[in-house]
């Protein structure tokens, strides 16, 4: 597929879908389903739709794998990975910090790549788009990640899955790191945490349990800014834990999770 013509339909898509999410946040919300850390909204459903008609419409072949189902075979060669709202629960709360997440990823041997990422926060106005091996953008002009080399100068993420288990994994991690960054952010969306990264809003951001549909676009568009997406699969379909970074400070943050002082 020309990533070109990919990275333009993906915007075309993400945009369509975030002035959805803009026309309806202020509306009365119809919840599909309720956990005790997620809700389930039914304009979900309806951004996956559109974003599945606009990429379709121009490559009818290549599959989705979206947090809202698939459409054709999720293990093609070629498939989009979608989040139709992510910060879900910020969003129906009318908190102005959720975002439209498309990534394609092609398959390379065993493995996804992630070839082309676009998020979108229909909120700020925002649009982060980039094509692997090329510049990462925010509304066209190029980003970098910060240059902060010490966690004590960081502003850190970090993300708590919806269930109990990553809750237990997460938090001793917070108690470790608050006392050593300059400050802790739980902004949830896992999405715009990456690409708040990529342009060097913050420095890092940890999570684990976060699904591949929250996190395929915001890491090439960190990795296109000269970031460091470090992650491992766990337990359970499409589920990671990641330390995402500026390619500067996993080091530190690896001996403050091993219990270790600077």
């Amino acid at each position: 597929m020309d990533s070109k013509r990919a990275l333009s339909v993906a915007v075309e898509a993400a945009m369509a879908a975030g002035n959805l999410m803009y026309r309806n946040w202020r509306t009365q919300k119809r919840v599909n389903a309720e956990a005790m850390h997620d809700i389930k909204l039914e304009l979900d459903e309806r951004c996956q739709e559109k974003i599945c008609k606009i990429l379709r419409s121009v490559f009818p072949k290549v599959a989705v794998l979206g947090e809202e189902g698939t459409v054709g075979d999720p293990l093609a060669d070629e498939r989009w990975v979608i989040d139709p709202i992510d910060g879900t629960v910020n969003f129906a709360y009318q908190i102005p910090h959720a975002c439209v997440s498309i990534a394609l990823q092609q398959r390379q041997g065993n493995e996804y790549v992630n070839c082309v990422g676009v998020v979108r926060d229909p909120f700020c106005d925002e649009l982060w788009t980039a094509v692997r091996g090329k510049a990462a953008r925010l509304n066209g002009k190029k980003i970098r990640v910060s240059q902060r080399a010490r966690l004590s100068e960081a502003v850190v993420s970090v993300g708590f899955a919806k269930y109990d288990e990553n809750l237990k994994k997460m938090l001793p991690q917070l108690e470790k790191l608050a006392p050593r960054v300059r400050k802790i952010r739980m902004m949830g969306s896992a999405a715009l945490d990456l690409v708040y990264v990529a342009c060097g809003r913050m420095d890092a951001y940890l999570e684990s349990g976060v699904r591949l549909w929250d996190i395929a676009a915001g890491a090439v568009i960190l990795e296109s800014a000269g970031g460091e997406f470090w992650h491992r699969a766990l337990p359970g379909e499409h589920t990671y834990h990641i330390v995402a970074n500026n390619g500067l400070l996993r080091p530190e943050l690896e001996r403050v999770n091993q219990g270790e002082s600077k």
